[in-house]
């Protein structure tokens, strides 16, 4: 909690944390209204999934030229910059008035929310770098604080009865708090380092880095799209706990967050990941067990484990010698997002030819993989 305190009591800390809090508002508000925009444009299934691929895709369009934007400009600045893009852009998929422009608009949103994500991880690690302080995990607690808000506004669709009304309020939200704190972070820059020829000695922790973000990212995304359907079809759960699985692995996914920078402090980041796979493999034990109060057990346990992992990783490819803090975290970013998108098609197939136990079984063996990882990781010291 002491990341956390850090982050209330000053503003050079809270502005660049209610940056991670505004992408998710704006990313959950346009997502609790997916169904309203499948509704009015009159879309089936594969089209809405069409469409919400061009979000993806524009998220990956942005990667190759991120760091190059941020370092040319700086990174409080473009930071700064990708919050405007974002706010504006969320209202474009609301607003379109057909399926092709909601496609469109989707690029749009992903590329500005991609750039944006990119630029405020990279402006956490120039700051914990400059201030010799720690709060990126802190940060992402923020991030899902962000999802949360979301939620609740969902309680607005029935009185506002108006999409493009509700996401104005959230941007409005998001535009005037980063107005307020934008000045405390405007000014950061990226501090030069030494750049390295390529080789395969400095390429080696950050494709490690990259195969652990796929991992872990694909494997968040695997249990909040299968948790409830595991308990119903496996676990055979009452109605009543069928959510509280995905609940349980967002309470402890943002506890943790809150908890990480204080203990990253004490263990060093390499360990932080290393107990954070302990403890998701613990989880997945559980959750094999079929057993309805383990199970829900086990997926708060993974919750715990993977909210100290990407950010801890995030840090790590922000400080790798002789790579710019940028294209560290874009890198990292690009191969996260990879496995976020690539897990739900993998543990579908898995799931109809074989079975939703048998997807849990190979989530457990790559959650081994990391732990392997983790362990060549130490041998390599950023």
């Amino acid at each position: 909690m002491k990341s956390l305190l850090l982050i209330l009591g000053n503003a050079r800390y809270f502005g660049p944390s209610w940056v991670f809090a505004s992408l998710n508002i704006l990313f959950g508000t346009w997502a609790i209204y997916i169904p309203s925009v499948k509704e009015s444009l009159a879309i089936n299934n594969s089209e809405l999934g069409i469409a919400i691929f061009f979000l993806s895709l524009g998220v990956f369009s942005i990667f190759p030229f991120a760091s190059t934007i941020i370092n040319r400009f700086g990174v409080g600045k473009t930071t700064w910059y990708g919050v405007i893009g974002s706010s504006f852009a969320a209202m474009l998929p609301l607003l379109a008035p057909s399926y092709y422009s909601l496609m469109a608009a989707l690029f749009i949103f992903g590329a500005t929310n991609g750039f944006t994500d990119i630029s405020m991880n990279t402006l956490v690690t120039e700051i914990e770098k400059k201030d010799k302080a720690k709060f990126m995990s802190a940060s992402h607690g923020f991030f899902s604080l962000g999802g949360v808000l979301a939620g609740l506004g969902s309680f607005l669709i029935g009185p506002l009865d108006n999409p493009v009304l509700h996401m104005g309020m959230a941007v409005l939200l998001v535009l005037v708090v980063n107005l307020v704190f934008y000045r405390k972070y405007v000014s950061v820059i990226a501090a030069p380092i030494v750049k390295e020829p390529f080789s395969l000695g400095l390429f080696k922790p950050l494709m490690l880095l990259g195969i652990i973000s796929f991992i872990a990212m694909g494997s968040e995304g695997a249990i909040v799209d299968w948790s409830g359907i595991y308990l119903k079809e496996v676990s055979i759960a009452p109605e009543a706990l069928w959510g509280v699985g995905f609940l349980g692995f967002q309470i402890t996914m943002t506890l943790g967050r809150f908890l990480g920078d204080q203990m990253s402090n004490v263990m060093g980041s390499v360990k932080m990941v290393a107990l954070g796979t302990i403890l998701a493999v613990a989880g997945y034990v559980l959750v094999l067990t079929v057993n309805t109060g383990l199970v829900i057990a086990g997926f708060a346990l993974c919750g715990l484990g993977f909210s100290v992992m990407v950010p801890e990783i995030f840090r790590i490819g922000g400080n790798v010698k002789g790579v710019d803090s940028s294209q560290g975290v874009a890198f990292i970013a690009g191969t996260g997002y990879a496995g976020f998108l690539c897990a739900p098609p993998i543990l579908g197939f898995l799931a109809e030819n074989y079975s939703l136990k048998v997807c849990f079984m190979v989530l457990l063996a790559v959650a081994l993989l990391i732990l392997m990882a983790t362990l060549s990781l130490k041998k390599r010291p950023s």
